[in-house]
């Protein structure tokens, strides 16, 4: 039973052997290759003086260097940064300078901009993938090529620290979430289990594996034996074609997948008959969304839901168990959750009710890395996380989530919540993608805004999503103003960011 996360690729090279591990474009990879390759990597990094304990930073797009890293990382028992090759430049620096990392391994066309870094007391390592490499870089492969096959992985405990996951920073500087092995572990554990995944799997995963839902994916497939098929980055085609090509059985998104997915010209084109389930979080699914995947692609969505605090994935729509569209599901075992009053989290709301979703168990962080202010504004006596999401929970333990809090729109003093807007609008046959936006309005504050992508070759106007909404929706809910445009802004993630939507806002309103 593997406990840290150094023993991840050690013991699933014993159990699975030459099976192949990973497919990413035109190369994969056995258990056995993937473990000796982290052996020589993590010799290289005990070379330049990492030891257990420093924090090593991991800066790149999805690539197979990447996932020898990660592995190579733990090994030797240092603390793993994953981060978001979106940051700004000023981010990714705030972030080695906040963690003191030891030393970065990453793609030349990210982390090359970080050898001014070197020298300076913030990094004493630059480790860059591919042949090419500026002069001051470490050459990763160099290491590969010289290093030994084996490495005896440090001996640590379930709760030490194994990686710190800054958030998004979308207010103020990002906080670093401290995840023991013991999070990391359980979270893929629970991922495992809610979804019944195997050796006998398939996974196509387009998620960003920095991501905590794209490292807890890549965690249990390798925990148990899946063959992991990763996308560089995510195309509506590749994922079509790496379905077909390598009869996937799994597929892992956030809702924009799905959205662009189902909205392609060609869906019913490629053979999908191999996939048993798909799953989905990062935000809500819109049900009709959720209905019109497992009418055309023949199976099941589980929706689930977690957090980078979580280390992952938290609750789940099970595969063996019933399946609530527009729910996120139960807590994965070991876990609980429970919805307390938004501006009192000692009082327990009933069945039902919408407050604010409540943490607590193996998945939740140790805190956020120097910065106990913070930790403070989050943790409640026992152990509890503020989530921030608003929701509900009905008699049989499964959790639907309403909205962001900070999402919600104060409308002449009703809530308004973009997500249940959002889901309203998706139900409409024309609509690909829905995101609704605050604007201001001197009369009530703030009204809805909604942000529609329609399907190819398919046409609406903003009068008649309105009037779609007013059927389902009370008064106050009902967009004020429709925008139809192209895109919408995503995180790397595929997450629709709704702050910045205001970037693309045209300043009219046409309903």
């Amino acid at each position: 039973m593997v406990t840290t996360l150094g023993e991840i690729s050690r013991d699933s090279a014993k159990l699975f052997g030459d099976k192949t591990a990973l497919i990413i474009e035109d190369k994969s990879f056995s258990y056995k290759e993937i473990d000796a390759m982290a052996c020589r990597v993590a010799n290289g990094l005990d070379s330049v003086g990492v030891r257990p304990g420093d924090r090593v930073t991991l800066y790149s797009h999805n690539c197979w260097e990447w996932v020898v890293s990660y592995h190579a990382i733990a090994k030797v028992g240092a603390v793993i940064n994953p981060i978001n090759v979106m940051l700004t430049a000023d981010e990714v620096k705030y972030v080695l300078e906040d963690n003191g990392a030891k030393a970065v391994l990453g793609s030349a066309d990210k982390a090359e901009a970080l050898l001014d870094l070197k020298g300076t007391g913030v990094l004493n390592e630059v480790v860059l993938f591919g042949n090419e490499l500026p002069v001051g870089a470490t050459s990763f492969n160099d290491w590969l090529k010289a290093g030994a096959d084996q490495y005896e992985a440090a001996e640590q405990g379930r709760d030490e620290l194994a990686a710190i996951c800054y958030t998004s920073g979308t207010t103020g500087h990002p906080k670093g979430a401290m995840h023991s092995h013991r999070n990391i572990v359980s979270s893929a554990e629970g991922t495992a289990l809610m979804h019944v995944r195997t050796s006998r799997d398939i996974l196509v995963n387009p998620l960003p594996l920095p991501h905590v839902y794209g490292s807890c994916v890549f965690n249990a497939s390798f925990m148990y034996g899946m063959t992991l098929v990763i996308l560089a980055r995510f195309e509506e085609t590749a994922v079509f074609s790496a379905i077909q090509e390598h009869g996937a059985t799994l597929l892992d998104g956030v809702p924009t997948v799905y959205y662009y997915l189902l909205a392609h010209p060609k869906f019913e084109k490629y053979n999908l008959s191999s996939l048993t389930r798909a799953c989905v979080g990062g935000q809500t699914l819109p049900v009709a969304k959720s209905h019109e995947w497992q009418t055309r692609a023949g199976c099941p969505v589980l929706e689930l839901w977690g957090m980078t605090e979580l280390a992952g994935l938290a609750t789940a729509n099970p595969l063996y168990g019933e399946n609530k569209p527009g729910t996120i599901g139960p807590a994965i075992p070991g876990s609980t959750g429970k919805i307390v009053a938004v501006d009192d989290p000692g009082q327990d709301l009933a069945y039902g009710e919408e407050g604010e979703l409540m943490f607590q168990g193996p998945l939740v962080m140790k805190g956020y890395y120097r910065n106990d202010a913070a930790t403070n504004e989050v943790m409640e006596p026992g152990g509890w996380l503020h989530t921030g999401d608003i929701a509900t929970q009905d008699e049989q333990g499964y959790f639907a989530i309403v909205d962001r809090k900070k999402d919600m729109i104060l409308s002449a003093g009703y809530n308004v919540y973009p997500a249940e807007l959002e889901r309203v609008i998706c139900g409409h046959p024309a609509v690909a993608l829905a995101a609704v936006g605050r604007i201001p309005d001197e009369a009530k504050g703030e009204l809805a805004k909604a942000y529609v992508v329609l399907k190819p070759e398919m046409a609406a106007t903003g009068q008649e999503i309105v009037e779609f909404c007013r059927e389902q929706l009370a008064a106050y809910k009902v967009p004020r103003a429709v925008q139809f445009v192209d895109s919408v802004p995503q995180t790397s993630s595929g997450k629709i960011m709704r702050r910045l939507l205001t970037d693309i806002d045209d300043g009219g309103r046409d309903v």
